[in-house]
């Protein structure tokens, strides 16, 4: 069979002001661009465990005017898709209906909520797609793919993982690829939409699988940068101090997501920075006690160790490891004083980089269960807007006009060229004291 993998990639946002603001701040274009770019590993995984005898095809769609690029010679087109592009996927699906190839569609989106998918594809993938996908490909070489495969509880092990075929990539296109050495977080944030909706357990790869992804990526790319796709990556902080060894000498730059508790092990942050961890990304989420209250569903940890924020940030970045610190705007409890307190603990904690998102219920998460349950959702199946940057609720302490007004007047402060560079100046500080 000739197998189209098709990813709907690229960043979303309806709010036009917001779009042309995105256009001049630097900050904000900068890591935009970054993550619009990275590949879909999930599809490059499952091509990595498609049998030889089929051929493959990786394609990505950045938005609808690419639709009719798509490849129309294909035996089965597998989409993969997050909830604001699900409209495009849709589409597409609609659109390889109509000359008799079948589809199947996979992702959070769909496994939130299988049966609007089933509308306009054959077949939708819940959960983990490894654990079906060669159930997948049968069906489809016997003509009959439909319905609904796999489960979120299927029992897939990291340690079957195969390894992505990154040969499938134009490496040109791309600053930075994706290695996955763990799925899920013991956290569950409500809001989270991540892999925690494809799986209820924590799970991590082992380390020789790993090792050999980022070997392979160097066999095809000179000086790669990699990004760790974890949702939370040193939960198991003696799994790393095991593998980072290995990757000394070997000249690579990484990225990871983490939570704050890595700031407390030195050893650790001396490893990453030895092995060329070049930021971490932490969802600090609010600066201040109000919003974090309950926000994650088994503990109130970000709660619990707000205190510790500012020591925490100074520690990671005098190892030499820049902090992309991610703050959720809109939580319940956050008044319009929380703009101010937000640009206040960027600027005074030295923060090397910042990201800030609209608290959004993605479909699937108990943020959305909660919020529809209480009548707070403003268009409940506008599924375009959710993309982080748009406001999809009715705020508690805010009218929405207020919220997405003091958001954007945010970004212009955190993203001008006055405090970009103050931030970036001074974690030179830092580095001179290396």
């Amino acid at each position: 069979m000739k197998i189209a993998l098709i990813a709907m990639s690229g960043i979303r946002c309806c709010d036009t002001e917001l779009l042309r603001l995105g256009l001049t701040l630097p900050g904000f274009v900068e890591r935009s661009k970054t993550i619009a770019s990275l590949p879909s590993l999930g599809l490059l995984t499952l091509a990595g465990m498609t049998p030889e005898r089929h051929q493959v095809q990786y394609v990505e769609v950045p938005d609808m005017n690419h639709l009719d690029a798509l490849p129309k010679d294909a035996d089965l087109a597998a989409i993969s898709t997050y909830s604001a592009q699900v409209d495009e996927a849709y589409e597409a699906a609609k659109r390889y209906r109509k000359i008799n190839i079948p589809t199947v569609i996979g992702g959070p989106h769909v496994t939130a909520l299988p049966d609007e998918a089933l509308q306009y594809c054959d077949a939708v993938v819940v959960g983990e797609g490894e654990a079906v996908w060669h159930e997948v490909l049968q069906d489809a070489e016997n003509g009959n793919t439909s319905g609904v495969y796999g489960r979120v509880d299927n029992g897939w092990s990291l340690a079957d993982a195969p390894m992505p075929t990154f040969e499938l990539l134009d490496m040109a296109n791309y600053n930075r690829l994706t290695v996955q050495t763990s799925r899920g977080c013991p956290h569950r944030c409500e809001f989270c939409a991540s892999s925690t909706v494809l799986t209820e357990h924590y799970k991590q790869k082992p380390a020789e699988k790993v090792l050999a992804e980022i070997n392979r990526i160097m066999q095809l790319w000179e000086n790669p940068f990699i990004e760790l796709a974890d949702d939370n990556t040193f939960v198991n902080k003696a799994y790393w101090k095991d593998l980072l060894p290995h990757l000394k000498g070997k000249r690579l730059r990484w990225f990871a997501e983490t939570d704050l508790s890595v700031a407390e092990d030195d050893e650790l942050l001396k490893l990453m920075h030895q092995t060329g961890c070049h930021q971490v990304l932490i969802g600090l989420e609010s600066p201040t006690a109000i919003g974090l209250e309950g926000l994650e569903m088994h503990s109130n940890w970000k709660y619990k160790h707000r205190t510790r924020y500012r020591d925490a940030i100074k520690n990671i970045q005098s190892h030499g490891i820049t902090v992309n610190g991610c703050f959720v705007i809109g939580l319940d409890g956050h008044t319009t004083d929380i703009f101010d307190q937000v640009y206040e603990f960027v600027r005074t904690t030295e923060l090397y980089d910042v990201q800030v998102t609209i608290m959004t219920a993605f479909p699937g998460t108990p943020l959305y269960s909660r919020l529809e349950n209480e009548g707070r959702l403003l268009e409940p199946k506008n599924w375009k807007t959710c993309t982080l940057f748009d406001l999809n609720y009715q705020p508690t302490h805010m009218t929405t006009e207020e919220l997405t007004t003091g958001f954007r007047k945010l970004v212009q402060r955190l993203y001008s060229d006055e405090l970009t560079h103050e931030r970036r100046h001074n974690f030179r500080k830092y580095l001179r004291t290396q």
